[in-house]
């Protein structure tokens, strides 16, 4: 099947490469011509592990996968993928002017006689289906072209760290359309992911006693707030974890187990369930927000979600506070933070905790170096007055500080060289703010453990 992909960020380019591997041709849009040649020289844009693999593999037995600036025209039978940013307006609601710049682009580029499903799989406010579909029956009607077209709602539930993993091997598939056409035509494009035939790449195995995903068919509404209900739901849940993490330290508790005992129940599971520093990143917060503004222009309030970003942004200021707690003096000590990505296997810093303790920590006064295993570039690119010294290794980044902080759950950290680093520490603090690490390891280095919720 022929697809268009507006946009090439985190869901762009993870779809369009996995649509191209599984044998579609796919043609991914962008309009930065950097970003364009960047990946048609093979190389990723984002850091997502199988990413570079897959784009290799997308174009070894056929040319199945092309980069370009310009929307190609659109004629015959396809599916045209709309995955531009929808940034929060200051109410907190989502700004659409990506979508509807990119609308009406695709509307420009529409043939008579083509057959062509938009769809929505930028995370959009309830009604965009609706907002689109108006968008582009006005410019074909204005410039008199005749061609059938539908937009469908086809909402992304991936994880970043782990998009391949999510797109290849997908929970569900939630399709939001109201005419069986457009529901037949992406049954088909995702048969492969359906029904799991094509062969799974090396660096994104098939996980064991994977079950096939199901498809849910529903209205484009019922899609769009499906969306919203998921992220507002898992963002919950971790604030719910980190608000008992709280009163685990006042009484003495560990979340960790905690954590470990309720999960096992099938009724609550155990993702998600990770005491720390909180969430950030590109999808939570932003959703959250947009949920709030779009029940608020309802008149309705949802106090569970106003509490879950609550919990969430004391938890960072948190960690802020148990520092205080053990050092006394924040002024001139030297705090190193392992981490600036807001998860580990990203190079995203968008809503990153790290950044939200770096600025608090420079207005105390605090000395700050930091290093991470891949967002360093990113962080000079895009914050290059941040007031930081960058480091090469957890070596580095341990010489002469008071205090280290786990910020970023990177697997490298799980190995870190401790008595090495003990060695060249001038305190002796190790604030676990993921729980990542084991007190009895980091003990034993003569180093002193402190956790959340532990």
């Amino acid at each position: 099947m022929n697809v268009t992909i507006i946009g090439t960020g985190y869901v762009g380019l993870t779809t369009g490469v996995a649509l191209a591997y599984v044998g579609h041709q796919v043609t991914c849009v962008d309009k930065n011509p950097r970003i364009v040649e960047t990946l048609r020289g093979g190389q990723a844009t984002i850091h997502e592990p199988g990413l570079e693999e897959l784009l290799t593999l997308a174009n070894q037995a056929a040319p199945h996968l092309r980069f370009q600036t310009d929307i190609p025209a659109l004629s015959g039978q396809g599916v045209v993928f709309i995955a531009v940013g929808t940034p929060t307006k200051s109410n907190g609601d989502a700004d659409l002017q990506y979508v509807d710049a990119a609308a009406k682009e695709v509307a420009e580029r529409i043939q008579s006689g083509a057959e062509l499903v938009i769809v929505n799989k930028s995370t959009v406010p309830i009604g965009s289906a609706k907002h689109v579909e108006g968008i582009v029956h006005r410019s074909l009607g204005l410039r008199d072209v005749d061609a059938t077209v539908w937009v469908a709602s086809n909402p992304e539930f991936l994880a970043e760290g782990r998009a391949m993993h999510d797109t290849l091997y997908p929970d569900r598939v939630v399709i939001g359309a109201d005419d069986p056409a457009p529901i037949g035509m992406l049954r088909t494009l995702y048969a492969p992911f359906l029904e799991q035939t094509f062969p799974d790449p090396a660096e994104t195995p098939r996980p064991e006693r994977y079950t096939l995903p199901a498809l849910i068919t529903t209205t484009p509404t019922s899609a769009e707030l499906t969306k919203y209900a998921a992220n507002s739901f898992l963002a919950t849940k971790i604030s719910f974890i980190n608000e008992f993490s709280r009163l685990s330290e006042h009484v003495g508790a560990d979340i960790t187990e905690v954590a470990r005992a309720i999960g096992l129940d099938s009724r609550i599971g155990s993702k998600f369930l990770s005491a720390g520093i909180g969430w950030g990143g590109s999808c939570f917060g932003k959703d959250t927000r947009a949920i709030l503004a779009a029940a608020k222009s309802y008149d309705y309030q949802m106090p569970i979600v106003e509490a879950a970003i609550s919990v969430n942004e004391r938890q960072r200021l948190h960690v802020i506070d148990k520092l205080q707690k053990h050092l006394k003096v924040l002024r001139g000590t030297t705090i190193g933070l392992l981490g600036l990505a807001f998860k580990g296997n990203t190079d995203d810093l968008r809503d990153a905790p790290a950044l939200t303790l770096i600025e608090h920590l420079h207005e105390r006064g605090a000395v700050i170096k930091v290093h991470d295993p891949v967002a360093t570039f990113n962080a000079k690119r895009l914050f290059p007055d941040l007031p930081v010294d960058y480091c090469h290794d957890a070596k580095a980044l341990a010489a002469g500080a008071d205090a280290l902080v786990v910020v970023t759950d990177w697997p490298e950290y799980t190995r870190l060289p401790l008595t090495e680093m003990k060695a060249a520490m001038r305190g002796t603090l190790i604030l676990d703010a993921r729980n990542l690490l084991e007190p009895t390891t980091v003990e034993e280095a003569g180093l002193t453990y402190v956790g959340v919720g532990r």
